[in-house]
């Protein structure tokens, strides 16, 4: 870092946790007032400095030196609040303000000095404009680094450019805003920012630490932390008052069309495309009527018309109040439309696809699905959404069309080197449907953090996963070649090879191969909510491979494999 400091212009204004005491809680900040913290004074009235008030004092000893003395307890969050006007103020003159700490604020200084007339003539144009609109007196700072136009502004000084380190060498190292630091180089004979910018920096460094280092280059005019600005949000929000109430679906189009529009380009100027839009409607009668549409591309002009027009004609072509699927029609007609860019993006931040654009048919599918969300609601179309989980009706999310296609559990990739044979045949003796030799899933097996950084369920089913899971499970018995019923043990011994599938009351079916037992133990903590099964893959004499569990001595049939 050996560049020189950024010109900084920093408003402070005087006694600011008084003032906001005034502000926000009345407190008359021309009388003695001190505002105290952790039982000490952290900031007092010109009044109370004149009776001998002064920071760091304690409650007691500032009440003796002024009997009058109204105290005040420090609160940040009402100086915060009581600041933010003046912000406000400072930024509709320039652009890009640091709130430094409530009380004072710091823009560059190269762009008021500019369109401003000079340095002065901005400090001068700043301090008259936050007097006019908030009624609060203020003082401006001009040097180089944040650090020196704060201490520049105390005494509303304008450091000539260069000139930072031969302004700071004279004020004292109380200046620096660090007591304990003060107090040590004091005892060291060390009384002034420039006594302390002598020193050796690797001196300083092993001496204080860190901290001290930071505040030695302070010191010597080295502040180089750039201004964290504040970038005052752009109203994307586009809206249109209707003189005559909306009631009909070819007016309400012809009003979409063009605030879609109008939405379109204030979004281009900026740079930004939507993906999420919300759609606001308020009757003549006041009722309010609200819809938010999503889009995994960029949603274009055409784009926002068709939804906002689809939104209004499920609006207005509603029910007329009788009992039905669709939502009651607003009792009046539509007087205002707003359109809100709920989430956007740089326009540049999604590209085609390999093949080009979008093809005609998904187009035209997700416009038809969009059409009956917006007469029906978003949760009237849903898609599914793989995720973790260890059995297969746990692995699957349906989320409204339009929405982020996002698992809300990760689920990881099959183990490396995991055998996976094709169901649909009869297994040979030691294979497995799913995986080799019939381990018990998350018994025993290892950790694995190859598929992404992301760890394995435990118990979670292997692929390949069942084509079908059935919504509520089928009750069945299995029985060996002796016509016996298997059973499974605590320990998960089975009593004999499955020999014969029985489903509800059908037919038996000739088990050709299985694998097996997998054990769940879930919620095992909690005794009203654990589960405890075991999980089995067969595969039959018609080439069905099933999936089935044995839970409190009952099997069941949770999926087929395809």
């Amino acid at each position: 870092m050996t560049g020189t400091p950024a010109r900084t212009l920093l408003l402070w204004c005087p006694d600011w946790p008084v003032l906001a005491a005034e502000i926000v809680d009345g407190v008359p900040a021309t009388g003695p007032v001190a505002v105290l913290h952790a039982n000490r004074v952290v900031a007092c009235s010109e009044r109370a400095r004149a009776e001998g008030v002064r920071r760091g004092l304690r409650k007691r000893e500032a009440q003796g030196r002024c009997p009058q003395l109204t105290v005040v307890d420090y609160d940040p969050g009402r100086d915060a609040r009581a600041f933010e006007p003046v912000v406000a103020a400072v930024e509709e003159l320039v652009a890009g303000v640091e709130v430094v700490r409530p009380g004072a604020c710091a823009v560059a200084a190269r762009g008021p000095s500019r369109y401003l007339g000079g340095e002065e003539a901005a400090a001068e144009r700043i301090i008259e404009h936050v007097a006019q609109s908030c009624l609060v007196e203020s003082q401006v700072g001009i040097a180089d680094g944040v650090f020196a136009a704060g201490l520049a502004a105390r005494s509303g000084r304008v450091v000539p450019p260069g000139g930072t380190p031969e302004f700071l060498a004279g004020l004292p190292v109380e200046a620096l805003g660090r007591s304990a630091l003060a107090d040590l180089l004091r005892r060291l004979g060390v009384r002034s920012l420039g006594d302390f910018a002598a020193l050796p920096a690797g001196d300083v460094l092993a001496r204080f630490g860190f901290d001290g280092a930071l505040a030695h280059r302070l010191a010597a005019g080295r502040d180089h932390r750039p201004l964290a600005v504040r970038q005052p949000p752009a109203d994307l929000t586009v809206t249109a008052e209707q003189d005559e109430p909306i009631d009909r679906v070819d007016v309400a189009a012809f009003v979409a069309r063009a605030l879609a529009e109008q939405l379109h380009e204030r979004l281009a100027g900026h740079g930004l495309a939507c993906t999420r839009l919300g759609i606001e409607a308020v009757t003549e009668h006041g009722q309010e009527l609200h819809r938010v549409w999503r889009h995994d591309g960029l949603l274009t002009a055409a784009a926002i018309a068709d939804r906002v027009r689809w939104q209004l004609d499920g609006w207005l072509s509603g029910s007329s109040g009788r009992t039905g699927a669709r939502p009651a029609r607003p009792t009046a007609g539509i007087i205002r439309l707003r359109l809100i860019p709920d989430g956007v993006i740089a326009q540049a931040g999604l590209q085609a696809g390999l093949w080009g654009e979008t093809g005609e048919e998904r187009e035209r599918a997700h416009r038809a699905l969009s059409r009956v969300q917006g007469i029906l609601g978003p949760e009237a179309v849903v898609t599914a959404v793989l995720g973790g989980g260890r059995s297969p009706a746990d692995q699957v999310r349906l989320v409204p069309w339009g929405d982020e296609r996002l698992p809300t559990r990760p689920g990881p990739a099959p183990l490396p080197g995991e055998p996976i044979a094709r169901p649909g045949r009869a297994l040979l003796s030691g294979e497995s449907i799913a995986s080799g030799g019939g381990r018990a899933v998350g018994a025993g097996r290892p950790a694995d953090h190859s598929a992404g950084g992301v760890p394995p369920w435990p118990g979670r089913l292997p692929a390949p996963a069942p084509a079908v899971v059935l919504p509520s499970p089928l009750a069945a018995t299995v029985h060996d070649a002796a016509g016996e019923a298997v059973v499974i043990s605590a320990r998960l011994a089975v009593s004999a090879p499955p020999a014969r599938l029985v489903v509800g009351t059908g037919r038996p079916a000739e088990i050709v191969g299985w694998v097996g037992p997998w054990p769940v133990d879930e919620r095992w903590w909690a005794p009203a909510e654990a589960r405890r099964r075991a999980r089995f893959q067969v595969c039959l004499a018609d080439g069905t491979a099933l999936l089935l569990a044995v839970e409190g001595g009952q099997w069941l049939v949770e999926a087929i494999y395809d």
